[in-house]
Formats: structure tokens, C-alpha cells, sequence
């Protein structure tokens, strides 16, 4: 398949409105428990929060985080 991104890569920041957003995919076979730990820490770096988790048939989650515009000055999606 082509125009895929190899899984665990995470995507390209958008914005709307007061908050940005950045895509986040979790390769399968991730446990439940790291998935939430790379969240976390997601959350405690940069200031992003969860926005949407979807699980897919095959194991990949596909993640959305984001956070309000006014902590842009925040770091990025750690990698």
C-alpha cells in the first residue's frame, strides 16, 4: 500500500478554533497499559490531552491529542 505511515508515527499538528491537534498511531500489540503510559507522558511534556482513542480490528489505536492554542510554547509530541 502506498501513502501509509508506518505505525507508531505521529502525524502533522492541525488547528481549530482554540485548540491543536496532532494524530498519534499506536502500533498493535501495544499493551493497554503502555499505550496509556505514552499518553501520559504526552500529557506531563507537552500539555496534550486525549481528544479520541479508537481501537481498530487489527490492534492499531488511533489517537488524537490536543491542547488550547495559548500553550503553543509547550514542547511538541515527544518521539
Amino acid at each position: 500500500m502506498t501513502g501509509l505511515r508506518p505505525a507508531g508515527t505521529i502525524g502533522r499538528v492541525s488547528s481549530a478554533g482554540e485548540y491543536e491537534y496532532v494524530p498519534l498511531r499506536i502500533p498493535p500489540g501495544t499493551s493497554r497499559s503502555a499505550a496509556a503510559q505514552l499518553m501520559s507522558m504526552q500529557s506531563d511534556t507537552g500539555g496534550w490531552e486525549l481528544a479520541r482513542l479508537q481501537l481498530h480490528a487489527d490492534g492499531t489505536r488511533k489517537v488524537i491529542m490536543r491542547r488550547r492554542m495559548r500553550l503553543s510554547y509547550l514542547p511538541g509530541m515527544v518521539t
